[in-house]
This record gives structure tokens, sequence and C-alpha cells, in this order.
């Protein structure tokens, strides 16, 4: 998780806390902000993830099987080595030779390693809702308006199919 943060969720999560500084926002709204980037961050990659392995080459806009194929292991091949510790040993001489790939993909189809990326992605875009629906009141309709699509987005990041 901490690999997913660095990636990809660090840039969402100082972005929403930059907006909430430069608008002269509170502590407390400032922290919201970044948990709301976080979570929704570690959310889209990890859909991401689950992505490389699920979908076309077309759809993605890049090769799939990529991370795999370049030697990075991510969150649906570390649930596979908690259930199946033999697959370990493929990971660790790479994905160079194609039949470790192959190895590892049989494992990944036997495993939930893709339902529980997505399960664990689902967890990070509530959290990141949560963070919006903690924010203080407000009456401004416009406001409103523009936290319901922030929570929006949450849902549309764990639903995305390119």
């Amino acid at each position: 998780m901490e690999k997913t943060y660095c990636k990809t969720a660090s840039l969402i999560s100082n972005s929403c806390k930059a907006v909430a500084i430069l608008a002269g926002q509170t502590a407390e709204v400032e922290m919201l902000a970044f948990d709301y980037g976080k979570y929704l961050g570690l959310a889209f990659q990890l859909i991401d993830d689950v992505l490389d392995f699920t979908s076309t080459s077309t759809s993605l806009g890049k090769g799939s099987l990529s991370d795999i194929h370049h030697g990075i292991v991510t969150a649906p091949i570390l649930f596979a080595m908690e259930e199946f510790p033999q697959l370990r040993a493929v990971v660790d001489k790479g994905f160079d030779n194609h039949d470790n790939v192959d190895i590892a993909l049989d494992y990944l189809v036997k495993d939930r390693g893709i339902q529980k990326t997505k399960e664990l992605a689902i967890m990070h875009a509530n959290l990141a809702a949560a963070a919006i629906n903690s924010l203080p009141e407000n009456d401004d309709e416009e406001i409103n308006k523009s936290r319901r699509a922030l929570v929006h987005l949450t849902q549309r990041v764990i639903t995305r199919t390119l």
C-alpha cells in the first residue's frame, strides 16, 4: 500500500490538501481534503492494477499485463501469494521468462486476488466519500453540489472499465 500511495495517491492527496490551504480552510478541512485524495488515489490505483489483468490493451491504452511484464508485482498477485505461498518463488525469479508469467496467471485464476483487490479499492473509495461527508455542513448549494460530485467520483473510480 505504501508503494501504491507513493505511485498515485500522494499526488492526489497533496493536491487536494493544497486546494484547501489555498482556499484558507481550517486544519481539519485540510486533513479531510488530504484524506479524500489519499483514499481516492489508492482506490484508483488498485482498480488500475485490476484492469491490467482484466482489460485488453486497446481499452487500457497500454499493454494488457503491462505491470507483470515489467516485473511489477501489484495487489492481485500479492493476494494470490497469500493463498499460494509457492507463488513467491515464481515472483522471485522474475517475469522475464514467459513461463513464469503463465504460472503466475494460473495462480491468479485459482485465487480471489482480483476480487480482494476490488474489495480493497471499494473500502478506500468509501473512506474517500466519508472524508467528504465529514466536512462541516454548508448551506451553499454550489458547494454541496461539488461535494456530491466528489462523492460520485469515488464510485466512478471503482466502477470504471477503461
